[in-house]
């Protein structure tokens, strides 16, 4: 039996390239989610209207990531990460779709949510990035 843990697998393969800026992509975009919704209530209205626009578009990294995770063997171990990635941003805009204020409400406690489930994907993709650099030296570009 293979002791090598699910994101290591086929690690001589690497990491694509896409899935990384993908994940990449969700952590700053959920960033500027937040600053522009503090700036949209505190600053200036019409910020909302780029909000929902930026969490539309934040639909694109999330689906990747977890159809990437899905149908890409070597990334099946970033399945739990970027299926929970995925339902919390089902979630995310579901809350936000209702307009009514329970629901609103809980947009911000989600949102915190979908960005921790974002950094931890990171953290295991740069993960599986670093052991493929130190198992695979002669690949990796010196500095």
């Amino acid at each position: 039996m293979d002791n090598t843990h699910d994101t290591f697998a086929d690690l001589h393969l690497g990491t694509p390239g896409w899935f990384t800026v993908l994940a990449w992509l969700m952590p700053i975009g959920l960033f500027a989610q937040f600053a522009s919704a503090g700036l949209g209530l505190f600053l200036n209205p019409d910020l909302i209207g780029l909000h929902a626009s930026m969490g539309f578009t934040l639909s694109l990294p999330a689906m990747g990531l977890f159809l990437g995770a899905l149908f890409v063997r070597r990334l099946r171990g970033f399945g739990l990460w970027a299926g929970l990635l995925f339902a919390l941003y089902v979630v995310q805009v579901s809350l936000a779709a209702t307009g009514a204020p329970l629901p609103l409400s809980l947009h911000p406690a989600n949102a915190a949510l979908l960005l921790t489930a974002s950094l931890t994907l990171l953290a295991k993709v740069e993960h599986r990035r670093g052991q493929h650099k130190g198992a695979y030296p002669a690949t990796s570009k010196a500095a």
